[in-house]
């Protein structure tokens, strides 16, 4: 894999999917057919196999680790002579626009959802905390839409900030896809869940660490467990364009959207449309941003050109 060092060497143990699906061990599958079809995004394909073989088996260490944490939790408050009530689990999902981040942040969901004591869990993108589309044209940052300066970082850093100070009620803004931009007046409550996926582009950046050592939060700071979604840049590219010229004839369409405009424009139009936002932002954002921040997750899932999981790398303890 890729993200090796030179010499071979590596943080993270590496499985093959059959080696994977084998740690599933005798947890029950609880989605049907039907279930995960509802539940994979547009132009990103999941089979009930890949549920079985790679998110099951992975909903199992989640179970463990979550238990881990309550644990955790509980002795550090008999510690300190405390209680504060019940913590979320974070779970971080990051990758590169297209590569699927939303269908696996919504399988986990379900399958998690569905354990015996059926825990509460929300789900969150950080798309709901862009700077709206008028602040980003007054900066100059529509092109760079997705970049880590274009989103309000503190008001996201406070949210998260409340997650995990055990607010029993919160608040997430909402972005629309549809209509490119925050939707005014419009959130989404998230009340005492057991656990929150948090699942967008950069949730896995960092800055420099400041000279005068004083305290910088990062949004990862708040996570307990964080996953990256890989696969080769060619291939993403791929999705991209794909993704977009069936949005062309699907959303697009649509009045309401962002994107209307393009909506009856030629194939070769929109498939040059494509291409530029690709290299001018997608490409560099990827590159530049994203990418890097691949070696800070605890799981990395690598998929093939079918959207196919093909390997598993988990950070040793």
């Amino acid at each position: 894999m890729d993200f090796l060092t030179p010499r071979g060497l590596s943080p993270y143990r590496l499985f093959t999917v059959e080696e994977w699906s084998h740690l599933r061990a005798d947890t029950p599958m609880t989605l049907t057919a039907a279930d995960v079809e509802r539940l994979q995004g547009l132009h990103d394909p999941i089979s009930l196999e890949q549920v079985e073989t790679v998110y099951l088996p992975l909903s199992r260490l989640l179970a463990f680790y979550v238990e881990g944490a309550q644990r955790l939790h509980t002795a550090t408050n008999r510690f300190l002579g405390r209680d504060d009530g019940k913590i979320p689990f974070v779970i971080g999902i990051a990758g590169s626009v297209a590569v699927g981040k939303s269908t696996t942040a919504r399988v986990l969901q379900a399958l998690l959802a569905r354990w015996p004591r059926s825990p509460r869990v929300a789900l969150v993108t950080t798309d709901g905390f862009l700077l709206p589309n008028g602040v980003l044209e007054a900066e100059g940052l529509m092109e760079r839409k997705g970049f880590p300066q274009s989103y309000d970082r503190q008001a996201l850093l406070a949210f998260l900030t409340d997650v995990k100070g055990g607010k029993k009620v919160v608040t997430a803004p909402v972005y629309s896809h549809l209509v490119y931009d925050v939707v005014p007046g419009e959130y989404v409550t998230i009340e005492a869940p057991d656990i929150l996926i948090v699942e967008g582009l950069n949730v896995l950046q960092t800055n420099r660490p400041p000279r005068d050592g004083k305290a910088i939060p990062f949004v990862s700071d708040f996570f307990d467990f964080s996953i990256y979604i890989d696969a080769d840049e060619e291939v993403i590219h791929d999705w991209y364009v794909a993704r977009f010229m069936k949005l062309k004839e699907t959303r697009f369409r649509d009045p309401r959207s962002y994107f209307h405009p393009f909506a009856h424009i030629s194939e070769a139009e929109a498939l040059a449309l494509a291409e530029r936002l690709w290299d001018r932002i997608n490409r560099v954002n990827l590159r530049d941003n994203i990418l890097p921040t691949r070696p800070r997750a605890d799981l990395i899932l690598r998929k093939g050109a079918d959207h196919a999981i093909e390997t598993v790398a988990l950070r040793k303890l």
